[in-house]
C-alpha cells in the first residue's frame, strides 16, 4: 500500500501500520491519525461515515479513534480552478473583470446616491 499525506501530498514511505497517534508527515508535519486521513472520512457529511465512531473536535488533529483506517486517497490536489470563476458562472455573469468592463454594465441609479 502506498500512502501520501493529506496535508502535502509527500509518500509516507516507511509508516508502520497499525498507525500510532503520534505518528506524523516527515514534510510537513501533519499529524497522520485524524479524521482527514482515514478511509470512513467524508468532506461532505458533519461526522464519520462510521456510524459507532466518536465525534472529535477537529478533523485535521490526532486523535483516539479506534476505527481509524488509513486511506490511500487521502490526498486531494487543489483545483486548478478559480472558485469565483464557478460562482460567476453559477449566477450567470460573464468572466470580463468588472473593474475595466463598468462602461458596458448598465448603470444603477443608486449609484449616484453614495458618491
Amino acid at each position: 500500500m502506498s500512502f501520501q499525506c493529506w496535508s502535502c501530498g509527500a509518500p509516507l514511505t516507511g509508516m508502520i501500520l497499525p498507525v500510532s497517534r503520534r505518528e506524523e508527515c516527515s514534510s510537513c508535519r501533519a499529524e497522520i491519525h485524524c479524521c482527514r486521513m482515514c478511509v470512513h472520512y467524508d468532506v461532505t457529511a458533519r461526522r464519520c461515515r462510521e456510524d459507532r465512531a466518536e465525534d472529535v473536535a477537529s478533523r485535521e488533529t490526532a486523535n483516539f479513534c479506534d476505527w481509524f483506517k488509513p486511506s490511500e486517497n487521502a490526498f486531494a490536489k487543489p483545483a486548478d480552478k478559480d472558485p469565483s470563476a464557478e460562482l460567476r458562472a453559477l449566477f450567470g455573469e460573464d468572466d470580463a473583470d468588472p473593474d475595466t468592463d463598468a462602461a458596458k454594465r448598465p448603470k444603477n441609479p443608486l449609484d449616484d446616491l453614495f458618491r
